[in-house]
């Protein structure tokens, strides 16, 4: 299985970006998928999350409060392929963002910890300016 993240860049305070998570090796709908970053000297945190497709929540979502109303995460998985689409970015939003599957069926909800997750993409870095 393998992840890999893309998307990320250099933005104004207030701009918008749309990462990427394209798997291979895998049915990506099989997996929860979430998103997390990681800012410079600070531990890994959960962003966002979406259940896998086949379960008693389908395409359930969770957000971290401080992305809440500005994050938004998506599937296609024809396409094997998560979104975190990010607007109205803030400087504090600054950080690399790694996408994660997990092969479970629970709800997302449950999953907000790096370590339930079992695959990893390599990160990208998104930069917001004040």
């Amino acid at each position: 299985v393998q992840l890999q993240a893309s998307g990320g860049g250099l933005v104004q305070s207030g701009g918008s970006l749309r990462l990427s998570c394209i798997a291979s090796g895998v049915t990506l709908g099989d997996y929860a998928i979430g998103w997390f970053r990681q800012a410079p000297g600070k531990e890994r945190e959960f962003v966002a999350g979406i259940s896998r497709s086949v379960s008693r929540n389908p395409g359930n979502t969770d957000y971290a409060d401080s992305v809440k109303g500005r994050f938004t995460i998506s599937r296609d998985d024809a396409k094997r392929t998560a979104y975190l689409q990010m607007n109205n970015l803030k400087p504090e939003d600054t950080a690399v963002y790694f996408c994660a599957a997990a092969f479970t069926f629970s709800s997302i909800r449950y999953y907000t910890s790096s370590s339930q997750y079992n695959y990893w993409g390599q990160g990208t870095q998104v930069t917001v300016s004040s």
